[in-house]
């Protein structure tokens, strides 16, 4: 393949290297925020400078188009997303998409005559930084989460989705800074309330997707020399969930209550800490708790209430639940909706099979929770047990987010692996899985065929301002892109999609 397409990706990713840069040299990109809008006029403009033609669909999703979906498709579609984690890196979705515009400058300049369309895909809110609710846009347009549930859903400043795309509008007239992109219009504006959610069109228009992305782990980088491979390819994704624990204090002078007469749920958030790391090496799993909310958070007030959330993922369903201390998922209602937003939101009923709602209650009373110092019970009365197995059942945790495994198309997966292969030995690309999230997940599980392409992390560092890619592996990155769009953009048949029709759920 020729070179000019190889070279485009660094300068792609230099050209928003400076938009939504916290003091941490990490990036602060939440969904419609003024850095979000400015990239989402990035994208717009890098699409109008290739002539293509940009939508925005009912869920805010933007999509580029070379060709028409609607006349020769349905097309194949590559892309990922352009917002952060707090304090996150530069690779984590930008590569996807910049990715996305190299591959297609180089199809073009090795003259690659298509057979259907190929768009590009701005998902909004993949890391769901704002709303607590991950991948937002992709189970909006999807429908796997309904319209009225995500628009009621509140960030930190107590605003609404709704609110939210209220100002922003269809258009994306709000708080512009244009220093990215050209005047903003209706390509890389919002989303229309009225019509906001599911969007059958924008489905119809999928043939295949193929997300490109940072690998989020070492497994690239800690194979052997006479393996080596700067490119992998997606075989699924780990089930995960996002539990909530409350817990009551009392709150009190910091200067004049006696330690023995304290009711401080800071204590009990100490031992739920451990407790979790020792439940997750149990069970085999991944938990973090590394999100917490304190009442009335003042230095010199003892809280009155503390609100902890719990990340638990695995290779299997058993192992996660056990973490929590759950019957597998056949016997609950999963759900999913951010932690975040305020008492008094009603509580969403269940939405389809694969991702459904919970909604959050306030702190609840938890007279057992108090320090050992108030007569609280211990850690093994509440908390993990070694031999009981009740995982962190004692606590008392509620599910607010369940998202089961995804398994991507092992035969597409199995073609990409041989398009792509490895430099050298004869070999295809390795075929891994990932305990990260994506919006290939939600569309695959929504019967979309999907792949994903994981670019080589020589840290395995990521959600950080560390996060890194080598040069040459993401230029590999585009190569191994390209020829995977050349071959499904050429074939005269792509993978059946099983996408649910309109007016049902996928």
């Amino acid at each position: 393949m020729t070179g000019p397409g190889l070279i485009r990706v660094g300068g792609l990713l230099e050209a928003i290297a400076d938009v939504g840069r916290a003091p941490s040299g990490g990036y602060e990109r939440f969904a419609w925020t003024v850095h979000d809008l400015a990239l989402r006029e990035w994208f717009a403009a890098e699409a109008a400078a290739r002539g293509l033609d940009v939508t925005v669909d009912r869920a805010g999703n933007q999509w580029a188009w070379w060709g028409d979906p609607d006349a020769e498709g349905p097309g194949v579609v590559t892309g990922s997303h352009l917002d952060s984690v707090p304090g996150g890196g530069a690779f984590d979705g930008p590569l996807g998409v910049a990715s996305a515009f190299a591959a297609l400058d180089a199809l073009r300049a090795d003259g690659v005559v298509p057979a259907r369309p190929l768009g590009i895909v701005n998902f909004s809110d993949e890391e769901g930084a704002r709303f607590g609710l991950a991948c937002l846009g992709s189970r909006a347009v999807t429908g796997t989460v309904g319209a009225d549930r995500l628009l009621a859903l509140r960030d930190r400043a107590g605003d609404s989705l709704a609110d939210v795309l209220g100002r922003v509008g269809p258009t994306g007239g709000v708080g512009r800074t244009g220093g990215v992109g050209r005047t903003s219009g209706a390509s890389d504006g919002g989303a229309r309330l009225d019509h906001y959610g599911r969007d059958d069109d924008a489905l119809a228009r999928i043939g295949v997707f193929v997300e490109l992305h940072v690998e989020q782990g070492r497994y690239l980088a800690d194979l052997p020399a006479d393996e080596a491979a700067p490119v992998a390819v997606g075989a699924a994704i780990w089930p995960h969930g996002r539990w909530r624990v409350d817990l009551a204090g009392e709150a009190n002078h910091a200067g004049t209550t006696p330690l023995a007469h304290r009711h401080d749920p800071m204590l009990d958030l100490a031992r739920l800490i451990t407790d979790v790391r020792a439940a997750a090496e149990h069970a085999g799993a991944l938990a973090t708790l590394a999100k917490v909310e304190v009442e009335p958070n003042g230095v010199n007030a003892i809280p009155s209430g503390v609100r902890a959330w719990i990340d638990a993922r695995a290779e299997t369903e058993r192992a996660v639940r056990s973490v929590i201390g759950d019957p597998p998922s056949s016997e609950l209602s999963g759900g999913e909706l951010s932690g975040s937003e305020p008492p008094g939101v009603d509580p969403p009923n269940v939405d389809p099979p694969n991702v459904g709602v919970v909604g959050a209650s306030g702190l609840t009373e938890r007279a057992t929770l108090r320090s050992t110092a108030d007569g609280g019970a211990g850690v093994g009365e509440r908390g993990w047990t070694r031999g009981g197995g009740r995982g962190l059942a004692g606590w008392r945790p509620v599910e607010e987010s369940w998202t089961p495994a995804t398994v991507f198309d092992p035969a597409l997966a199995a073609r990409l692996a041989d398009v792509v292969g490895r430099p050298g030995p004869a070999l295809p690309a390795p075929v891994i899985g990932t305990g990260a999230g994506h919006d290939a997940g939600i569309l695959a599980a929504a019967g979309v065929p999907t792949a994903m392409l994981f670019v080589r992390n020589p840290s395995g560092v990521s959600h950080s301002p560390a996060e890194y890619a080598e040069q040459a592996d993401c230029d590999a990155g585009v190569e191994a892109l390209t020829a995977v769009l050349a071959d499904l953009l050429t074939d005269p048949a792509l993978p059946p999609s099983r996408v649910a029709p309109p007016g049902r759920p996928g």
